[in-house]
C-alpha cells in the first residue's frame, strides 16, 4: 500500500519543543525506532487531526520526557523537503519551559537527557536537528 501523503505531494506535519532548565541546558531525546535508531533530538512527534500545534508540542513532550511543560513562544519552521527520510515533514518549534516532572524517555524515546551547550557539539543527532539547536543556542546567547 502507497504512502498517501505521497501520492498527494502534501508534507506532513510535525511539532518539535526547545526546552531548556534555568541550567542552560537542552533536554533531547534519543529515538528509540527508526529512522535514525540510537541518535538524539528534540522532543516531538506528528500533529494529530484536529490537534493544535500548541497542544501537540505539549502532548509530545510529555510523552517523550515525562515533563509537563508551558508552551511559550514560536522559535521556527522547518521545511526543507529531505529533513526526515520517510517524507516531507514540516516541523514547527517552540520554546517550553518545564514545570512539572522528571526527564526520563517515554513513547518512542529509549532515554530523555539534559545536554549543556558544550556536550551538545559531540551528540550523534536525527534529523536535521543538529542544525535547529545550533540556531536556537546562538539566538538564546544574542538575547
Amino acid at each position: 500500500m502507497s504512502n498517501p501523503y505521497e501520492t498527494l505531494r502534501m508534507p506532513r506535519l510535525t511539532v518539535d519543543a526547545w526546552i531548556r532548565d534555568r541550567r542552560g541546558r537542552v533536554l533531547l531525546v534519543q529515538r528509540g525506532r527508526p529512522p535514525f535508531l540510537g541518535r538524539w533530538g528534540l522532543p516531538g512527534g506528528f500533529c494529530e487531526w484536529k490537534e493544535t500545534t500548541e497542544r501537540c508540542c505539549a502532548r509530545e513532550a510529555k510523552e517523550e520526557t515525562g515533563l509537563t511543560v508551558r508552551v511559550r513562544e514560536l522559535r521556527g519552521v522547518y521545511s526543507k523537503g529531505n529533513r526526515d527520510p520517510r517524507g516531507h515533514n514540516v516541523t514547527v518549534l517552540y520554546a517550553c519551559t518545564p514545570i512539572r516532572g522528571r526527564a526520563k524517555g517515554g513513547d518512542d524515546a529509549a532515554d530523555a537527557r539534559w545536554f549543556t551547550p558544550r556536550e551538545l557539539r559531540k551528540v550523534k543527532f536525527a534529523f536535521d536537528h543538529r542544525a535547529i539547536v545550533m540556531e536556537q543556542l546562538k539566538r538564546d546567547r544574542r538575547r
